[in-house]
């Protein structure tokens, strides 16, 4: 089934009126894609795909609800992201995960526009996998998804300084692991 042979708004209209046939080139089309964003999240496996699954579930419910402003790949990656983030937080490691890691943060800081060394995208992935789970949340949501730290603040509920001591910690450990690879 070749999944680029179909327009988006083709797609959407399918998927809108509940064909299972428009529901799975839309899954085929993004899931790839949408899964590297869970395990970005998730650090294994199972949990990226049940994140995978639950926001495909909410794609397909509130299809109907999409307006057609910006992609569709864009709609998607953000109910990806917050299906993630929901699931996280569900599971009580959230507030409590970067509370504790937040008391173990190094006291090296480095400038937030400091480049990684070019790396293959599934190393990085590996590596971003590594991370303990809150360092992992705002690295991805500051780095890969482009919010602010008071954004990650409101959205994880923690505070300011715990989302740039998260990020800081998580530059920092991924920096030792990438120089270890040299």
């Amino acid at each position: 089934m070749k999944v680029n042979l179909y327009k988006e708004e083709d797609l959407v209209k399918g998927c809108q009126k509940g064909k299972r046939r428009y529901q799975e080139i839309l899954y085929r089309k993004y899931a790839p894609k949408m899964y590297g964003i869970c395990m970005s999240y998730a650090g294994e496996r199972p949990l990226a795909q049940d994140m995978l699954q639950e926001a495909f579930v909410k794609v397909f419910r509130g299809i109907k609800k999409y307006k057609a402003e910006g992609s569709l790949e864009g709609w998607v990656r953000r109910i990806v992201v917050n299906t993630a983030l929901d699931l996280i937080r569900s599971k009580g490691r959230n507030q409590r995960l970067i509370q504790e890691e937040t008391e173990n943060v190094s006291t090296r800081n480095f400038s937030e526009n400091d480049a990684f060394p070019s790396l293959q995208m599934n190393e990085m992935l590996k590596f971003i996998a590594k991370l303990p789970d809150g360092a992992r949340a705002v690295f991805n949501l500051f780095a890969v998804e482009g919010f602010t730290h008071k954004e990650i603040a409101e959205k994880l509920h923690i505070s300011l300084g715990t989302s740039k001591s998260q990020f800081n910690r998580a530059r920092n450990l991924l920096q030792d692991w990438i120089g270890e690879q040299k």
